[in-house]
């Protein structure tokens, strides 16, 4: 008797345990017609559900400080207007309607406010207030800089006058004559 009755309450705990099991793995009938995910849905690759922060407004241009003499002689010497550059591109550079003795260049899409520079070499250097740029004007050619990256932006850029100047020193030193330029020595 003790046995059936020790097989019985085992049966009824096997039940219970079975029928436990059966009743959790149902969807509730009370729930509507989807059963609730237990895993946090991923989203599809390549779609993003949440929003993209707005873009950020760049921060206005630091104030400028009133160019000296030097920086204005330095303005005076830059090459205004358009550069032809290698690759088919254009630098544009104009003096800054704001602000007396400073210098736009715009490259692409991008508008660089710059400093004039005399170094001592006779090279002008057009240096960006931000200190991201740097453009060098020298007598054949100018380029321009990413001194942040440590790269050339546009290289070969020459403006008009320059382009005149290559002109007259190739000028300068051609042969005047047919030949070499030797005169033979009489002996």
């Amino acid at each position: 008797m003790r046995l059936t009755a020790l097989l019985l309450s085992g049966a009824a705990a096997a039940a219970l345990t079975l029928t436990a099991g059966l009743a959790a793995a149902q969807p509730d009938p009370n729930a509507g017609s989807k059963a609730a995910p237990t895993k946090a849905a991923k989203p599809a690759a390549g779609k993003s559900t949440a929003k993209k922060p707005a873009a950020k407004t760049p921060p206005p241009p630091p104030p400028l400080p009133e160019a000296n003499e030097e920086q204005l002689a330095a303005a005076q010497r830059a090459y205004l207007g358009l550069y032809e550059c290698e690759f088919k591109q254009s630098v544009t550079i104009a003096p800054d309607a704001k602000h007396a003795g400073y210098i736009n260049v715009a490259f692409k899409k991008d508008i660089f406010t710059m400093k004039p520079v005399l170094s001592s070499t006779g090279a002008l250097r057009l240096e960006d207030i931000t200190g991201r740029t740097l453009m060098v004007q020298i007598a054949n050619k100018s380029m321009l800089l990413d001194v942040k990256a440590g790269q050339r932006l546009v290289d070969e850029c020459v403006h008009p006058e320059q382009r005149a100047a290559i002109e007259a020193a190739r000028a300068a030193s051609a042969p005047a004559g047919p030949g070499l330029g030797i005169a033979p020595s009489a002996n």
